[in-house]
């Protein structure tokens, strides 16, 4: 029988399968590092990208809240402007009241039946009095009074006959109280821009 002797054999083998693994092991250690690297430089990139972008913004936020405070004085000066404005469109509305109240008047007054002798005003009532022919004139007088936009309530105070002169012609004498109407929002925007 034939022996052969296999032992240097397999001790060949062991030692070819240690330096294998140690190259494997060599191998992904190094496989392992170059991912490690790549990503590591990857996410340093998106860091640096992040960074030029939080800057940038932050410069843009700076420049912003520059033109906002500007943006916050304008508003206030407007807004000032806009209050003197009022006070002039008011005090201008207040000027030209009683001329366009006596202007509106002369159109309002049943003409050859009554005529007006007095007219008082004190802050937003205004009282009226005269004399008519009759009653029906007064009347008319009242309902053309709250049919205009001047005036926001309309009230007869008094109404009595009267003698006129030496002739004896029999008038009707009357007082009639009337609150000033307030001039609408729209209103006064338009006055405004006109």
């Amino acid at each position: 029988m034939i022996r052969i002797n296999l032992i240097s054999f397999l001790r060949v083998r062991k030692k070819g399968n240690s330096r294998q693994q140690v190259f494997i092991y060599l191998l992904s250690f190094i496989v392992l590092f170059l991912i490690v690297a790549v990503c590591n430089f990857l996410l340093a990139n998106k860091v640096k990208g992040l960074k030029t972008k939080v800057d940038t913004t932050r410069l843009e936020l700076a420049k912003y809240q520059k033109i906002n405070k500007e943006i916050a004085a304008i508003k206030k000066k407007l807004s000032v402007l806009e209050k003197k404005v009022d006070v002039i469109m008011s005090l201008e509305t207040r000027r030209r009241w009683p001329v366009n109240l006596m202007d509106s008047l002369t159109g309002l007054v049943v003409e050859k039946r009554m005529w007006l002798t007095s007219f008082k005003t004190k802050g937003d009532t205004i009282n009226l009095e005269g004399v008519a022919l009759d009653n029906q004139a007064v009347a008319d007088f009242m309902f053309r009074l709250q049919a205009s936009t001047l005036f926001s309530s309309v009230n007869l105070n008094t109404l009595k006959q009267e003698k006129a002169g030496t002739s004896g012609l029999k008038l009707m004498g009357f007082v009639i109280s009337c609150d000033k109407a307030s001039v609408p929002a729209k209103q006064k925007k338009r006055v405004k821009k006109g």
